[in-house]
């Protein structure tokens, strides 16, 4: 019997369309917006947003003070491009916003 490298097994039970590729897709998106928004707020600024999930293409991110919304508003469009180039594809449209 035949041993696959780990990787390989990983890589194909992943690059199915399932819905453990979705989630996994989705932790990656959180991730990278999470350190998207540190380079562009800052360490003592980031601590005020915080990306919740990800929904039919809409990054869902919640904010403790308006100002740091603001700021993240006024920067959408290149934080979406930024998340999309790290994943290599569009898998962000837009951002939703909570207060």
């Amino acid at each position: 019997m035949a041993f696959t490298p780990l990787g390989d097994a990983l890589h194909r039970k992943f690059s199915a369309a399932t819905p453990l590729k979705k989630q996994v897709e989705a932790s990656l998106v959180i991730e990278y917006a999470t350190a998207v928004l540190r380079d562009l707020l800052g360490e003592s600024l980031a601590i005020h947003a915080k990306p919740l999930f990800l929904k039919n293409r809409t990054l869902t991110i919640t904010c403790s003070s308006s100002s740091v919304a603001q700021e993240i508003r006024l920067n959408q469009a290149n934080i979406v491009e930024t998340i999309n180039n790290k994943l290599g594809k569009k898998e962000v449209d837009r951002i939703r916003y909570l207060a």
